[in-house]
């Protein structure tokens, strides 16, 4: 794989999904760019943006210049602009490989808005209309394909692509969620192994692959599975300045989600809210808690039938429901902009996990917040299922392996009481630099004050440890955990456990704080788990004894509360550099909302796929007095203007 692994910065160029004033203004003259450029020409006609991010312009020449390329962008960092702006250029057709059929269908409807043909085939399209876009794929009357992986290996579509590879009309083939190539990925989906059969039948058609979220070794992974020649691999920046990351122990997920809905209602935030649960059964709960806590809430599952799930979709991405409850392999698959809270009900199953689901909030750049409710029994629940998954698909140790250490990681993640942005940047293997002025993300519980120090850190180490020694380093969390507590079970009396001196000595905390504190000692290498087999035990790690001993002090805090007034006012002002809106701004900016709702229900289409918020929000500040003045606001392109500029126009006329 070549060394040509830019890491350079996201935030250098605006994107549809960031706001503008996260942009630099060092780019080119646009009227200047757009007679020598027609790739800067095509992004600002369709999409109504004049300037693009470093990554996504050279994922977008690889593919015009047909080289194969991977392509590492963030959820909400452009990646799908990568692959649709080269047809636009060269006249030739891609194939895009997405396995999310929702969002298939979403991308098509946004693109014909846009006035860009497009087309998607999946187990949704009846056949007459399948070959009537293979028809117009092969005349060239659109250039775009989306297709389900499963599709696309199928004997009689690989025969379309070699013919129509060899009439010169393939220009690219484009594998999105790449990263569910890789066994070592968190989402390792066995039909996307056979995508390297496409490579067989157009071997002189350029490949790029996308993802949003994948370490080195996944990265190495995908392009060896498909078939990379020399590629290029282009990974920007992972850390996502407008999120707010939040842990909180898990009490009564209703409620604190409740909570955390209701505190997003009174901020006047106006967007969606997403709860990802592990299974079914826990949606359907936590849905109709949420009901009785006076919040519409819809649970969302692969157990629905078709047209419910069709029913809710559009409910929420038309914004007249803001609160699904999702299973998170169906979760992935509904789409709204201005999503402004993800709650995870419980932990996800690993670090690459959480930071796609959590990628659905603040899409359009504007401050989001995602909570996660934790369990010291989440990573065990994670672990069983992954066993019990692999041995019914036949899984080898080692994948299997792979994806416990990733439960693991994650686990590590929660516990500790780190830069919540400098953990997750890190995992990916990249700097986190605070953001200019500050010396610390100021987004997230830990930097926000909002964790508790426990004063009596050194002591409760010391107690911890003393009972992993005394108990031979050969039993579990769980087991130490009850030790502490003065647990009165069976296997503490037959074990004499409960006559060891610890045996109670942390009788007034709670079980879930002495799980932290366990986890945060094995982030401190005081502690290590081992693993044998289906068994965890704790030992001592590097510095066990001297914190036993009480030479090393580990510092233990645990989460409290939510955040307050005064931190979220620090988080938005962070975010959003420009001025907060005035009274009277909000008013107009809420009648604009309106306007979009009217023409979404018009048009039977989400309100998002008008405006974003975030171009809403500069329609207000820029008050255009005329559709040529309209068309220099980002967002706004030549369809959407003849389309709905004068709606808007009129509407900001009489505001």
């Amino acid at each position: 794989m070549k060394a040509a692994d830019h890491a350079a910065t996201l935030e250098t160029a605006p994107h549809p999904e960031y706001p503008p004033n996260m942009a630099e203004t060092d780019q080119p003259d646009l009227m200047t760019a757009e007679k020598t450029d027609p790739v800067l020409a095509a992004v600002r006609r369709v999409w109504g943006y004049d300037s693009l991010r470093p990554m996504q312009r050279s994922a977008i020449d690889a593919a015009i210049e047909h080289r194969d390329c991977l392509t590492v962008l963030p959820t909400g960092g452009g990646k799908s602009l990568c692959y649709q702006v080269p047809p636009l250029v060269t006249g030739l057709a891609t194939i895009v490989i997405s396995p999310l059929i929702a969002l298939m269908r979403d991308q098509v409807r946004g693109l014909e808005l846009n006035g860009y043909p497009a087309a998607a085939i999946h187990s949704g399209v009846e056949l007459d209309d399948a070959r009537d876009i293979l028809r117009r794929l092969t005349l060239g009357e659109l250039n775009l394909l989306l297709v389900a992986p499963e599709r696309a290996v199928n004997p009689g579509f690989k025969s379309f692509l070699a013919s129509l590879a060899d009439a010169g009309r393939l220009g690219a083939i484009a594998v999105d969620e790449a990263h569910c190539i890789s066994q070592w990925g968190h989402d390792f989906r066995p039909e996307y192994r056979r995508l390297a059969e496409l490579r067989e039948v157009t071997p002189k058609v350029a490949m790029q692959a996308f993802t949003a979220t994948a370490t080195p070794r996944v990265r190495e992974d995908i392009a060896r599975q498909l078939g990379l020649r020399e590629p290029e691999v282009l990974v920007g920046t992972f850390d996502r300045p407008n999120l707010t990351y939040r842990v909180r122990a898990r009490r009564n997920p209703a409620e604190q989600a409740a909570e955390a809905v209701r505190n997003h209602q009174r901020a006047g935030d106006g967007g969606g809210t997403i709860v990802y649960c592990l299974s079914r059964k826990d949606t359907e709960w936590l849905a109709e808690g949420l009901t009785k806590l006076g919040i519409n809430a819809e649970p969302y599952h692969a157990g629905l039938n078709e047209k419910t799930r069709r029913d809710i979709e559009h409910r929420f991405s038309n914004e007249s429901l803001d609160v699904v409850v999702a299973t998170v392999a169906f979760g992935m698959g509904i789409d709204r902009s201005n999503v402004r809270l993800v709650v995870h009900a419980t932990m996800p199953k690993s670090i690459e996990a959480y930071q796609q689901e959590t990628g659905r909030a603040g899409r359009d750049g504007e401050p989001a917040e995602c909570l996660l409710l934790y369990s010291p029994t989440d990573a065990t629940r994670w672990e069983r299922l992954i066993r019990m998954n692999n041995a019914e698909m036949g899984a080898d140790d080692e994948a299997t392996e792979a994806q416990l250490g990733l439960v693991r990681e994650m686990r590590r993640l929660v516990s500790s009481m780190g830069c919540r942005h400098r953990m997750l940047s890190e995992h990916f293997g990249q700097t986190y630099t605070p953001p200019a002025g500050m010396h610390s993300c100021g987004a997230c519980d830990v930097c926000l004050g909002e964790t508790e120090i426990e004063r009596d850190a050194k002591r409760i180490g010391q107690i911890i440890l003393s009972a992993v020694a005394r108990t031979g380093q050969r039993y579990g969390a769980a087991h130490i955990t009850d030790i502490v507590r003065g647990a009165d079970t069976e296997k503490i009396r037959s074990t004499g456990h409960d006559r060891l001196t610890v045996h109670g000595m942390l009788k007034d905390h709670r079980k879930a704080a002495i799980a932290s504190y366990i986890d945060q000692l094995v982030t401190a290498e005081a502690l290590e788990r081992v693993v044998d087999g289906h068994f965890e035990t704790l030992r001592f790690g590097p510095r066990g004894v001297a914190v036993m001993k009480g030479e090393e002090e580990v510092p233990l805090a645990r989460p409290v509360g939510t955040g307050s007034a005064r931190s979220e006012r620090r988080r938005r002002d962070r975010v959003t550099d420009a001025a907060p809106m005035s009274f009277d701004e909000k008013q107009l900016f809420e009648k604009l909302r309106g306007v979009r709702r009217d023409i979404a229900v018009e048009q039977s289409i989400p309100p998002y796929m008008v405006f974003s918020d975030a171009t809403l929000r500069e329609l207000v500040r820029v008050r255009p007095d005329s559709l040529n003045a309209m068309l220099a606001v980002k967002g706004v392109g030549q369809a959407k203007l003849d389309a709905f500029g004068d709606t808007f126009l009129t509407a900001l006329r009489n505001g």
